[in-house]
Order: C-alpha cells, then structure tokens, then sequence
C-alpha cells in the first residue's frame, strides 16, 4: 500500500517533468525520502511515466533507477 509520501513524490515528478534539472533533483529526493517498498512501486510508474520522455530516461540513470 502506497503512503502519502509515495503520491507527493510522483506529484512533484510530474510537475517537473519538462525540467530535467529539477526532474533529477526531485528522484534523488524521493531516493533519500521514500521507503524501499515505496522507491519499487515509484520504479514501476516511472517506466510507464517515462516511455515518451526519454530525456528524463537519462535522469534515472544517473540516478542509478533501473527502469527495466
């Protein structure tokens, strides 16, 4: 189950979704912030999140989130 810190999370992911700057800031906060289960669930909505956007594809791996 989802906590409110995993949907503040994916909120701030998609309004800064046409920065890639600020895009890999917020996943390294969301790295530091969220917990493991939550991080997984975040993973899977950002490989959906993510097909049209492959410039913030680069964001996650540099951030090291595997999108496979």
């Amino acid at each position: 189950m989802a906590t409110i810190n995993y949907y503040f999370a994916k909120s701030v992911l998609e309004s800064v979704s046409d920065n890639p700057i600020e895009f890999k800031k917020a996943l390294k906060y969301a790295k530091k912030s969220l917990l493991p289960f939550e991080m997984e669930q975040l993973t899977r909505w950002l490989h959906l999140y993510l097909i049209n956007k492959p410039e913030l594809e680069k964001c996650c791996n540099e951030e090291k989130i595997s999108l496979d």
